[in-house]
């Protein structure tokens, strides 16, 4: 089965639209953020500075959007993690009332873990003024959890990753991996780590998790293709996956068998109209 009979998957549109449709949303600084110069490779890698890709964050939201998705785990923090809560802020007001019926005791919350302090920082400052205003300011006082962890070196079924000291609590529909930073990654395992220019993230925090996530779960993963195959080779459960080419993005839907009643409601509700 092709994941698109599982997942609403949004539309590709133009440059222009994508500038209107964060314009829209009151985000006229990411559209010029977006608009700043190429970076080399290596510069990327070691300042781990990233302009934004409007398409890649359109992409996110619309994901979230389209498929009524309720909580979100996200690994690492970013001009993603305001767009993720702003989604979610969304489908609060279209959903509170159903969500109600549902076994969802995080509702349109979002969980971000990151494991560098400086932009740990800069994301709590960018999504608190941005939440400004009575509306706004209770659902980021609610809604919003930002929090740090250190990521040290580990080993998953005898292969090298790497795992959060502590993750957020909660059970996520949708899950975005985008950390965490492989250079302040702590430890050392047989002389090896990933914090090595010719290395790439390898994180294992979704496999220690992988049988509490419900089937109807979305995991985004923005590059990481590495990463992404030792995802593939070692879960246990049945994932749909597929690659989108033109934003580098990894996408996994959850398709096991139903757990019950409350996991049954909840997927009717992903489907309804």
């Amino acid at each position: 089965m092709v994941i698109k009979n599982k997942i609403k998957l949004p539309k590709k549109i133009s440059q222009n639209q994508l500038e209107n449709y964060f314009t829209k949303l009151g985000l006229k600084n990411l559209v010029n953020q977006s608009k700043k110069r190429d970076q080399r490779v290596n510069e990327i890698i070691t300042s781990n500075v990233y302009k934004p890709e409007l398409y890649d964050l359109y992409r996110i939201s619309e994901l979230i959007k389209l498929n009524k998705r309720t909580t979100v785990l996200e690994f690492g923090s970013g001009w993603s993690s305001l767009i993720i809560s702003i989604a979610l802020m969304e489908n609060k007001k279209k959903y509170s009332k159903e969500i109600k019926k549902l076994r969802r005791n995080n509702p349109f919350e979002i969980f971000s873990v990151d494991n560098e302090k400086k932009y740990f920082s800069i994301t709590k400052k960018r999504i608190k003024n941005f939440f400004r205003g009575k509306e706004k300011s209770k659902f980021y006082k609610n809604n919003i959890h930002i929090s740090h962890s250190e990521c040290k070196m580990s080993e998953i079924n005898g292969f090298y990753a790497t795992t959060y000291k502590k993750i957020p609590l909660c059970n996520p529909d949708f899950i975005y991996l985008d950390g965490p930073d492989q250079f302040k990654v702590k430890g050392v395992i047989n002389n090896f780590t990933t914090a090595h220019m010719d290395m790439m993230p390898m994180v294992s925090d979704i496999l220690r998790i992988e049988f509490y996530l419900t089937p109807g779960t979305i995991i985004l993963s923005d590059g990481r293709g590495a990463n992404v195959d030792f995802l593939k080779k070692n879960f246990k459960r049945k994932w749909l996956y597929q690659y989108d080419k033109y934003s580098d993005q990894h996408l996994f839907y959850l398709d096991a068998p139903i757990l019950g009643e409350y996991n049954k409601k909840q997927l009717e509700f992903y489907k309804k109209i």
